[in-house]
């Protein structure tokens, strides 16, 4: 997450660079953001102060680990995270921090730092930071299937957003409806799901819509509508492997071989199952047919 604020003289360059980023970010446009990041730390370096610069790296943290290739500034965001020159940027260098993690699959790190970006968020009084900060550690828990905890925070964070909709506000939604339909819950879980689409498709950020397309799919998968699970996995598969989101590719391919057996297609099943296995788990030649002879469905957690 980029984040305004800390630093510089309302309509300077380093702010119109940073909006600007900000704006491609939520647009999904991320090697543009990067750019632009890039471009607002080179003036900070140059002409700003250390509280801007401090920021820019920030900033430009969340895209390179949004794009996975964030570990180069875990140094840097530690850094302003230990100096506390700006309880604004020591707040964001933690949740950075919590997301890396978080993406890194070290959950009980993102839940520590998360809760370090919880706390600053809570003394500098932001509602926007603390809902963001509830919301990841809402994904840290549910990562570790603690699922009642994690719809906790994911409420919280609902309350502390307006009620206007928009990106943010439909991704944790999106976060919810899962665990609502894990926790048996299904009206309650297809109504946040489609609350979030409704967004997705106003706004066409494509890089977001994998996620809360897996999330459908699985839902979909649990109510029967196995038609409907195989047309939101082929989706997300698309989507994955267009914004090269390896993971997503891979839990789609899992759930796709489910959806299509569960159809009745086995072909299909196996198909997806072999692709599954020759991208992902090369070795394991055996894993095509043993995945034919399970449940998929409790082998998977789409956020761990």
């Amino acid at each position: 997450m980029t984040a305004s604020g800390g630093g510089g003289g309302e309509g300077s360059v380093f702010e119109e660079l940073r909006d600007r980023t900000q704006q491609a970010v939520e647009s999904g446009h991320l090697a543009e953001a990067a750019a632009l990041a890039e471009e607002a730390l080179g003036w900070a370096r140059h002409q700003g102060s250390q509280n801007q610069i401090d920021q820019a790296i920030c900033n430009r943290a969340a895209i390179s680990i949004a794009l996975g290739q964030g570990e180069a500034e875990l140094p840097g965001l530690r850094k302003i995270l230990m100096r506390a020159g700006s309880p604004a940027n020591s707040w964001l260098a933690a949740y950075n921090i919590a997301v890396y993690y978080f993406y890194a699959k070290l959950f009980k790190k993102s839940l520590f730092y998360a809760r370090i970006a919880r706390d600053r968020a809570k003394f500098l009084g932001v509602r926007e930071w603390l809902a963001s900060s509830h919301n990841q550690l809402g994904g840290a828990l549910l990562s570790v299937s603690r699922i009642r905890e994690a719809s906790a925070e994911y409420e919280h964070a609902l309350d502390l957003m307006p009620p206007e909709r928009s990106l943010r506000r439909a991704l944790v939604c999106d976060n919810l409806g899962y665990c609502r339909i894990l926790q048996g819950r299904i009206e309650e879980g297809y109504a946040l799901h489609y609350e979030c689409q409704a967004v997705l498709r106003r706004c066409g950020a494509k890089h977001y819509q994998v996620v809360p397309r897996l999330h459908l799919c699985y839902a979909h998968l649990e109510t029967g509508r196995y038609r409907h699970a195989l047309r939101h996995g082929a989706a997300a598969l698309e989507l994955a492997l267009e914004s090269g989101f390896a993971e997503g590719a891979k839990n789609a391919l899992y759930l796709l071989g489910e959806a299509s057996i569960l159809s009745g297609d086995s072909p299909a099943a196996h198909a997806y199952f072999t692709r599954l296995q020759q991208e992902f788990f090369p070795s394991a030649n055996y894993l095509p047919s043993f995945l034919l002879t399970v449940d998929v469905r409790k082998l998977i957690n789409l956020h761990a």
